[in-house]
């Protein structure tokens, strides 16, 4: 995408939203599907606040609390069954906790909602797997991945697939719009859910 973008004369490049570069220059920044995969909200907030002009907007959609619930359950029994313990590897948090984390980094939070969105997927749930979940399965010995992934989606067929083979992801989404304001003013978050 990027290559695209800049094969089209803008200027694009990758950055880590950790550590991002910009100071005052932009009027929106915009975030889908990106944010439940750094475990440092704080950072990226702070380094978003800064990269905005003053009343700028950051807006975004990101998985939320018990996104995905009930695959990474079946993950993490499956794993357990094999010995292997591990901490959820996203940052999925209520609409209370990401309003605050914005709202101590002294952005005005407009709107901030958490709702379920189940989602077809376009293939099965072992493809997702393959391509989502993959802070789990490295955990898994190389020779036993695919067993461990067949394991996985036969503990969710049940309760994920429908009767015509169908599978529907069960994401839970956070939708929020903030303003930044000055460090020395603080606004209260409304909204919430």
């Amino acid at each position: 995408m990027v290559d695209a973008a800049q094969s089209r004369g803008l200027n694009a490049f990758v950055v880590d939203a950790r550590d991002l570069p910009f100071d005052s220059e932009f009027d929106a920044v915009f975030s889908n599907a990106t944010l439940h995969w750094i475990n440092e909200p704080q950072k990226v907030i702070a380094r978003v606040w800064r990269a905005l002009k003053p009343s700028g907007r950051f807006v975004g959609e990101f998985g939320g609390q018990d996104n995905v619930a009930t695959i990474v359950s079946a993950v993490e029994s499956t794993l357990a069954s094999r010995g292997i313990i591990m901490k959820n590897p996203w940052f999925f948090p209520s609409a209370k906790e990401y309003e605050e984390l914005l709202a101590s980094s002294a952005f005005a939070v407009d709107s901030i909602r958490l709702f379920q969105r189940p989602t077809s997927l376009p293939g099965d749930m072992a493809s997702w797997l393959e391509t989502f979940a993959q802070p789990y399965i490295v955990a898994v010995p190389t020779l036993s991945r695919k067993e461990f992934i067949s394991e996985v989606v036969e503990h969710l067929r049940g309760t994920l697939c429908n009767e015509e083979g169908n599978w529907i992801a069960d994401y839970v989404r956070i939708r929020f719009s903030a303003r930044k304001v000055d460090h020395n003013i603080k606004s209260s978050p409304k909204n919430s859910t």
